[in-house]
C-alpha cells in the first residue's frame, strides 16, 4: 500500500486547527502508518471557506494557528507543517491548494489527502470535485461507533460515478485519472477543537487534550475567551 500508480506518497492533512489537538496528531500518525505514507504534511487554511465566522466562537488568527501546528509537531520526524494556505491570500479552496503542491512536484511522490468521512460525504459540494479528486489520492478516515465499512456509503454522488469501488468496500479508483481513495479505520479520540475552545471560554483545563507544548498558551492566549476576536 505505499505506492499509487508506481509512486510513493506523503499525506497531506489540512483544516483550520482551530486549535490543533491530539485527535489530529493521533489520526495523522495512524493514517501515516496504515498508507505507509513518507510524511504528513500539515496545512493549516488561512480562511476556511467552508466555516462561518462566529463573533462567539472566534477562528484565531492564521499566524498563531500556523505557529502552534508547528510547535505541536516538532518533535516527530515524520511531520512537517507547510504555508501555502496561510501566505495565500483569500479563501483556502483545496482544489488550489492540491494543483499548486502538484505543480511543484509533477512526477514526484504523490499527495494523499486526509480527511474524515463525514466531509469526505460533502465534497461533491466543493470547487472543482471532478478535478480535486483527480489531483490526489485520498485516505478517508472513519472511526466506530457506528463504523462506515463500505466506503461507496459515505462517498458523494461524484465519487460513485467516476470511481470503480473493490469488493471489499475498502478501496476505490478513479476510472479515468487513476487516483485511489482509501476508507482507513481510526481510534475513537473523543476531543474537538469547539469542545477545547468551550473548555477555554469557561475557563476550564484543556490539559491532556492538546500538546504540552501550547496547552498554556492556547488557555491564555487563544482568545477564545473572548468574543470579539476575528479571524485576520
Amino acid at each position: 500500500m505505499t505506492e499509487s500508480n508506481g509512486r510513493r506518497r506523503y499525506g497531506v492533512f489540512g483544516g483550520t486547527f482551530n486549535p490543533i489537538h491530539l485527535g489530529h496528531l493521533r489520526a495523522a500518525e495512524e493514517v501515516r502508518q496504515a498508507l505507509a505514507l513518507e510524511k504528513i504534511l500539515f496545512i493549516p487554511s488561512r480562511i476556511p471557506p467552508h466555516k462561518n465566522q462566529d463573533p462567539s466562537d472566534p477562528i484565531a488568527p492564521p499566524k498563531l494557528r500556523l505557529d502552534w501546528v508547528e510547535r505541536a509537531i516538532a518533535a516527530h520526524a515524520h511531520f512537517q507543517i507547510d504555508r501555502i494556505e496561510i501566505d495565500r491570500e483569500g479563501p483556502s479552496f483545496l482544489v488550489d491548494t492540491l494543483a499548486a503542491i502538484r505543480d511543484r512536484d509533477p512526477e514526484g511522490t504523490l499527495p494523499v489527502f486526509i480527511v474524515g468521512e463525514d466531509a469526505f460525504a460533502e465534497m461533491g459540494d466543493w470547487r472543482n470535485p471532478e478535478k480535486l479528486f483527480a489531483l490526489a489520492d485520498f485516505a478517508i478516515m472513519t472511526r466506530p461507533p457506528g463504523q462506515t465499512s463500505h466506503l461507496e456509503k459515505c462517498s458523494p454522488d461524484i465519487v460513485k460515478a467516476n470511481f470503480v469501488f473493490e469488493e471489499s468496500g475498502q478501496r476505490a479508483r478513479n476510472k479515468e485519472a487513476g487516483t485511489r481513495i482509501d476508507l482507513v479505520p481510526i481510534t475513537a479520540l473523543d476531543i474537538s477543537s469547539s469542545q477545547i475552545r468551550r473548555l477555554c471560554r469557561e475557563e476550564c483545563s484543556i490539559r491532556f487534550l492538546v500538546p504540552e507544548s501550547i496547552r498554556a498558551e492556547i488557555e491564555s492566549g487563544g482568545g477564545y475567551e473572548k468574543a470579539q476576536v476575528a479571524a485576520r
